[in-house]
């Protein structure tokens, strides 16, 4: 006799209270906890250089930029996630006033992984696609020098690809660019 054995649903509280307590970060997908996997150092390093590039640019300038542990609340899917780079013009709105999650990117930055990669281009970027501020999204693959980035357009979303160090990255929501060679420093570039 073979026992089924039923996903427990959680409330979107309960997973808030239970990632409070928790040693690693987990995602929240309409009611249901998984666990997020661990990054590499080349991925550290990637996210690592976006954030302190946009940080230090941005400046004195009405945007805040988060990396990793701030999460994010995506209220049509019911989805609780951690994107790697984070970028909000003007001030964050959190959800319900918790200073560890906001709700209104313009733009999102994730560094793939082979874990990841399908993710994040597919259903994860159609989750970000609902939230109204988002415009901008940029994908880094972390085992070769390729990024891809989509700039939302009153036609739908445009994509750019760059695939040469000595190309530089423009985004399109802010007046900042950026080396690939620079996103990909410290990175050693072999396959997992």
């Amino acid at each position: 006799m073979v026992v089924e054995v039923q996903p427990r649903f959680y409330t979107p509280e309960e997973y808030l209270e239970l990632e409070t307590e928790a040693e690693d970060k987990s995602e929240y997908r309409n009611g249901e906890i998984v666990p997020m996997a661990g990054g590499s150092t080349d991925h550290n390093d990637i996210a690592g250089n976006l954030y302190a590039h946009l940080k230090f640019a941005l400046r004195q300038q009405p945007y805040k930029v988060f990396i990793g542990d701030v999460r994010l609340w995506i209220p049509t899917w019911r989805l609780f996630t951690y994107p790697d780079v984070m970028m909000i013009a003007g001030e964050p709105v959190y959800y319900a006033d918790r200073t560890d999650t906001v709700t209104n990117p313009q733009m999102i930055i994730e560094v793939l992984s082979k874990s990841t990669r399908n993710y994040d281009q597919g259903d994860k970027f159609d989750a970000y696609r609902t939230i109204p501020e988002f415009q901008e999204y940029v994908l880094v693959d972390q085992y070769q020098i390729y990024v891809k980035q989509f700039t939302k357009t009153a036609e739908g979303w445009l994509l750019k690809d760059y695939r040469e160090a000595q190309q530089t990255l423009a985004f399109t929501s802010i007046d900042v660019a950026i080396a690939l060679e620079e996103i990909y420093d410290g990175v050693r570039m072999q396959d997992v």
